[in-house]
């Protein structure tokens, strides 16, 4: 495993890290499973930024006893509230939820606290005069978190954050599509029509974070590497070709500021996949050569099941099943296996009221109510 320097945090990470998000969906032992091959293969940092208790339970048994091992980004303001994830700045909410991670994962302190989620320019600059913002350096300043994170999808955030002095690293949404789209607070416009010649297609909202940052010595660690995993196939790709978990690891690990990316790991085999990026050749890691002959295409409206899309108001897991969803459809008949996970959900997409209150919430203007008809009528029939 290499390992780089997260910014000017002074701390030192896997350029492979682990994006926990889908350990909500496994139990005890299959989370154990994931980290001990993490930690068996030279990874030591990981994302937490979900807020419902078992997920944050199971990770603190698996790293209890190791907690000097892993440098942990834990967000502030994911809340869980009346059994569902709710974004939050309010501080009523905030603290008992960022002291039931402390508690959940058996540590006294966090290596980064992650202001969480923000995507809307009007809401950044809310932040630094906040409750919610004090509290955030009152806990620094107390030694709970030892450094200032934030996540975003929007690159002109990103930017006016570092700009502004706010935090010491980002947590930002990066891979080969993400990077020729243009800067937006829904992050759903097509691809520009235009290019600058000199950056190859990268826009330049993008490119200017990522030179920004590594002038700034603001690390940055990477979430939405694989976008979801529409990359590995063609028939799924924006690009209309193809790319390996290798290429997107080193398309994101060529990125400036860029010191590590946060895959999400449903098994220990996936886990092998991804560290197999370490002792790729050169060939095995040329995204280039795919990318320059490729068609292009719009990248919006795609689910990344980041999970943003919460709370449900009648408690749909909307990720879960967008993702059954597009495994479903990737087959000319539906896998008994995507049937058997989709009825053990206690909610499915027949529930779904059309409130559309989810496709606000959305970084990415996924018309998540036709999503929900159309899984309805594939796999509630």
């Amino acid at each position: 495993m290499n390992y780089r320097k997260l910014g000017s945090t002074g701390l030192t990470v896997s350029e492979i890290g682990l994006g926990a998000e889908w350990l909500e969906r496994h139990t005890t032992e299959e989370c154990a499973a994931v980290i001990s091959c993490c930690e068996e293969q030279g990874i030591n940092i990981l994302d937490c930024w979900m807020s419902e208790p078992n997920v944050r339970t199971n990770i603190g048994k698996a790293i209890a006893g190791r907690r000097d091992k892993w440098i942990i980004q834990g967000h502030i303001g994911s809340t869980w509230q009346n059994g569902q994830y709710v974004r939050t700045r309010d501080i009523a909410q905030v603290k008992p939820a960022f002291e039931d991670l402390l508690e959940r994962l058996g540590t006294d302190y966090i290596d980064l606290g992650m202001i969480h989620y923000v995507d809307k320019m009007e809401e950044l600059e809310a932040i630094p005069d906040s409750p919610y913002m004090d509290y955030i350096r009152q806990l620094k300043a107390d030694g709970v978190i030892r450094h200032i994170g934030m996540s975003t999808h929007n690159p002109a955030v990103g930017i006016r954050a570092v700009e502004m002095g706010l935090v010491e690293m980002l947590l930002f949404s990066c891979n080969p599509a993400f990077d020729l789209l243009p800067a937006s607070e829904e992050l759903n416009d097509s691809f520009a029509e235009e290019y600058d010649p000199a950056l190859e297609g990268l826009n330049t909202a993008r490119a200017r974070l990522y030179q920004l940052c590594e002038q700034k010595g603001v690390g940055i660690t990477v979430m939405k590497g694989y976008a979801g995993g529409r990359l590995f196939k063609a028939e799924t790709s924006p690009f209309g070709v193809a790319l390996t978990p290798v290429q997107c690891l080193h398309y994101a690990l060529t990125r400036p500021a860029v010191a590590s990316v946060m895959v999400g790991y449903d098994t220990p085999q996936h886990v092998m996949e991804a560290v197999a990026y370490e002792t790729a050749a050169e060939r095995e890691k040329d995204y280039a050569t795919v990318l320059a002959g490729a068609p292009r295409h719009a990248y919006s409206g795609q689910c990344t099941y980041c999970g943003h899309c919460k709370p449900c108001p009648v408690n749909i897991d909307i990720a879960m099943v967008n993702k059954l969803y597009d495994l479903a459809v990737m087959q000319p008949q539906v896998p008994g296996s995507v049937l058997d996970h989709y009825r053990q959900l206690e909610v499915t997409a027949k529930d779904c009221i059309g409130c559309q209150s989810c496709e606000s919430r959305c970084p990415f203007g996924v018309k998540i109510a036709d999503r929900m008809a159309k899984a309805a009528a594939l796999l509630d029939a």
